[in-house]
């Protein structure tokens, strides 16, 4: 993989929340958003499958859209703690807390900032489920990451938070990435059952 191919798959994530973000059904989104990840881990030369995964490919394992994971929150303000995320190709990769959004059934959610070159918003999730059969990845799951193009849109300080986009990071496809994994405070004691899957 050449660095022009990672230019190419962020270019492509973007277009592609551009394009969920731009369909009034957030259904007809979500299978959107399944079809093309599905082909870009298929297809893409800067995809997370390692090659050994790729052949015989048939889809990541993401569960059908359910309207009741969906919300738009607003962001409350919470104390700006720093969360430093030691990485083993990237050092320190600094995030500050932005705010705090509540998730009615599900739980609270902390919302960073990216404190380096970008900026951007990020906000991960460990639900129960994660690391068990049928969960998300153990790590936990990114629901949001603006810098990466992951950004189901809102307005000001309101966010859609769709958990149904729940998706593993690149390092649960292949160890070589580094991921920020969930902190504490995006850790909920509720099972998430949608979104991205462990197979």
């Amino acid at each position: 993989m050449t660095p022009f191919d990672v230019v190419d798959w962020r270019r492509q994530v973007f277009a592609l929340y551009a394009a969920v973000r731009a369909v009034a059904d957030p259904a007809a989104g979500h299978e959107t958003w399944r079809r093309e990840r599905d082909r870009l881990f298929a297809e893409h030369p800067a995809s997370p499958l390692l090659p050994d995964r790729r052949a015989g490919f048939e889809g990541l394992n993401v569960a059908p859209y359910d309207p009741a994971w969906r919300f738009e929150v607003e962001v409350r303000p919470a104390e700006p703690v720093p969360w430093d995320v030691q990485t083993g190709t990237d050092g320190v990769v600094p995030f500050v807390r932005a705010g705090t959004v509540t998730l009615p059934g599900v739980g609270d959610l902390d919302v960073w900032r990216l404190a380096s070159y970008g900026g951007g918003l990020f906000v991960p999730l460990r639900d129960a489920g994660c690391g068990r059969p049928g969960g998300g990845y153990g790590g936990g799951r990114y629901l949001l990451d603006t810098v990466k193009g992951a950004d189901l849109g809102g307005d000001g300080d309101r966010l859609v938070l769709d958990l149904n986009f729940a998706y593993a990071p690149s390092c649960a496809h292949d160890p070589a990435w580094a991921c920020p994994l969930a902190p504490v405070g995006n850790t909920v004691a509720t099972v998430v059952r949608v979104g991205e899957l462990q197979a």
